[in-house]
């Protein structure tokens, strides 16, 4: 191989060696910064294939996608005074990656994660202030987000990046706090227990007391009706006895005697004590006819 080949092969190699480091690729998700011997020259690249002058630029590249990070549990003061410990996390994204890289000195994720944490924080701080114990608990969620950025929003914006959301994970009451809580919670139920209770027994002595007063009722009912049906039977057994006995008087009239007899000597030891020659004795005397 002559020495032009090899000064063409290292000709070539420079070459391709300087393209590479030329070249850059920004992804879909990802955000790039163009730095002019250390300042900032250029943040508007779309996702693609871009070029740089080696040694006089560099690029430095930042994830595009929306961030999360979980913070620990704090402390908060609701409006009635009392101490809530919420634990949350927070959602976020680089909305302006210039300011993004200043504000967090040099595009520190973890710098940008304490300083939005504080910022977030004091958001919830004040709109918790505002709000009781009962109302945090049952809050809208977009609602609660939107006092936050109305609160923390121009600080977002110097930080450069965009809250996505804050999501509380949970709501605790310190330990002394929740005995007590949870001891008044105890006494309401048992009140409410106690309450229903006794409407209980209210509604089973009503109950009881209007079940009495039908069966008397029914019964006083059912004895009128009684009485008038054995009224009836008698009217109509007189009736009928008196027709018999207009039919056959004298016939009715023993007849009559014999029943009275065996009602009062049918029973052994029976002792009577009348007058022979009275009525009642007719038809034993004058047996023969």
């Amino acid at each position: 191989m002559s020495n032009r080949s090899y000064l063409l092969a290292i000709l070539l190699g420079f070459i391709a060696v300087a393209v590479s480091m030329a070249a850059f690729t920004v992804h879909q998700t990802e955000l790039a910064i163009k730095f002019k011997f250390g300042e900032i020259v250029r943040t508007d690249y779309g996702p693609g294939l871009h070029f740089q002058i080696p040694f006089i630029n560099n690029v430095r590249k930042f994830d595009a996608r929306v961030l999360t990070r979980d913070y620990p549990s704090e402390q908060f003061l609701t409006s009635e005074g009392k101490i809530l410990k919420i634990n949350l996390f927070v959602k976020w994204r680089i909305s302006d990656v210039s300011r993004y890289y200043i504000a967090t000195g040099g595009g520190n994720e973890e710098v940008a994660n304490r300083r939005l944490g504080e910022i977030v924080k004091d958001g919830i701080k004040g709109v918790i202030a505002q709000r009781t114990l009962q109302q945090v608990v049952a809050a809208d969620r977009s609602e609660f987000v939107g006092e936050v950025e109305k609160i923390a929003g121009p600080k977002f914006a110097g930080l450069g990046v965009t809250l996505v959301d804050v999501r509380v994970k949970t709501i605790d009451l310190p330990e002394e706090v929740s005995e007590s809580v949870y001891n008044r919670m105890r006494q309401d139920f048992a009140r409410q227990a106690a309450q229903l209770r006794a409407e209980g027994a209210a509604v089973s002595e009503r109950t009881r007391a209007e079940a009495d007063r039908q069966r008397t009722e029914i019964l006083a009912e059912a004895y009128r009706e009684a009485e008038i049906l054995r009224g009836e039977g008698d009217e109509a057994a007189a009736d009928i006895y008196a027709r018999a006995y207009g039919r056959n008087p004298e016939f009715y009239s023993f007849y009559r005697g014999l029943q009275a007899y065996r009602k009062a000597l049918g029973q052994q030891g029976d002792v009577m004590v009348i007058e022979p020659e009275g009525e009642f004795f007719k038809y034993l005397k004058d047996s023969g006819r």
